[in-house]
């Protein structure tokens, strides 16, 4: 089994609401989706200042889950 990180999709949810974390099948790098469907790119140092905070629970209230999807054509397929 070959993984890529085109096959997972990082989602945060807060009071807020949430946003994801994809990486662009074109190979351009990550970018993040707001719950608004607005894109902004984002490199990986970015996504880690997102991630290691709330893992470590630094930041009450926010929750970070990671899944595996396999052959998805991209973010948009994801609700």
């Amino acid at each position: 089994m070959t993984l890529r990180n085109t096959e997972y999709r990082i989602t945060f949810r807060s009071k807020a609401g949430r946003f994801y974390y994809y990486f662009a099948k074109d190979d351009t790098g990550w970018y993040q989706m707001t719950s608004a469907g607005n894109r902004h790119k984002a490199t990986a140092e970015q996504v880690l200042n997102h991630i290691l905070p709330a893992l470590s629970q630094v930041k009450p209230g926010v929750k970070v889950s990671v899944e595996y999807v396999p052959e998805v054509s991209g973010p948009d397929s994801f609700d």
